[in-house]
């Protein structure tokens, strides 16, 4: 089946015009297909590593608010330690914190860190009411340390989410030069077909015409038989036959009345 259909299409004879067409509209097709597909893997790329970056941004909010959270209530407690004892007990919203904590995800050193802390802060109450415990030294050996880790493992929480956002935006820089590769095969493979059709149109069409032309001028200037033929069959082959035979025509003419003329002058004389 392939076999016949490459036959008629040797056989077919197309125009000049069909010719040009269909080289225009290939290039035209190819140029298309690869646009639409750089659209295609920009978009699926960008709608993917968008969602990602903006799930990171939202990851990051959360840990500075948990971070900010934890430390004003440091704060809080520092100052009902310190100068001021007759203030009320600072109060932690653990249910906020634990909610923001759950949305983000690899925060389990986070809980685990959190727990020691509030489970020690849990004392202060007993510790302002003892008449044995020094609050400061409660505070710096028992209640600091436990808050340093918890604020250590919030700063490497933090961290993660920034080398991760960093990620997603690198893979959403290759990811976009990436969709721009099919367009730029498209220019190349556009700028050769390009180069190709001006390839055919002057050795199929811009040199047969000047090569006739210039058997046109010798037959015209010096009365040569027109013997240009080339392979061909479009209108300008046709064009050729037709002009080589008006040509021959002419030139049987000429010899006829050049012929009828010596005739005369002989009867003349």
């Amino acid at each position: 089946m392939a076999g016949k259909i490459i036959k008629i299409i040797k056989e077919a004879r197309f125009s000049i015009k069909t010719k040009l067409i269909l080289s225009v509209l290939s290039i035209a097709a190819i140029l298309f297909v690869s646009c639409v597909i750089s659209v295609m893997e920009y978009t699926r790329m960008n709608d993917y590593v968008s969602t990602l970056i903006a799930e990171d941004i939202e990851y990051l909010n959360e840990a500075n608010k948990l971070a900010d959270m934890c430390n004003e209530y440091n704060l809080e407690i520092l100052s009902v330690i310190g100068e001021d004892i007759s203030q009320d007990l600072p109060v932690f919203d653990d249910g906020t914190f634990r909610s923001h904590c759950d949305r983000i995800p690899g925060s389990e050193k986070v809980m685990y860190s959190y727990s020691a802390y509030m489970l020690t802060s849990a004392e202060l109450d007993n510790v302002l009411e003892s008449d044995f415990i020094d609050t400061r030294t409660w505070y710096y050996e028992r209640l600091q340390p436990r808050y340093q880790r918890l604020h250590k493992d919030l700063n490497e929480l933090i961290e993660g989410i920034h080398t991760q956002l960093q990620k997603n935006s690198a893979t959403y820089d290759r990811g976009f030069y990436r969709s721009m590769v099919p367009g730029i095969v498209a220019v190349g493979v556009g700028i050769l077909l390009l180069m190709m059709l001006l390839f055919f149109v002057l050795a199929y069409y811009v040199k047969p015409i000047e090569s006739m032309l210039n058997a046109l001028k010798a037959y015209r200037n010096s009365d040569k038989t027109y013997t240009f033929t080339f392979d061909g069959d479009d209108e300008l082959s046709e064009l050729n036959a037709d002009i080589a035979e008006m040509t021959s025509d002419d030139q049987m003419l000429r010899k006829r009345i050049s012929a009828l003329k010596n005739r005369t002058a002989r009867e003349q004389n």
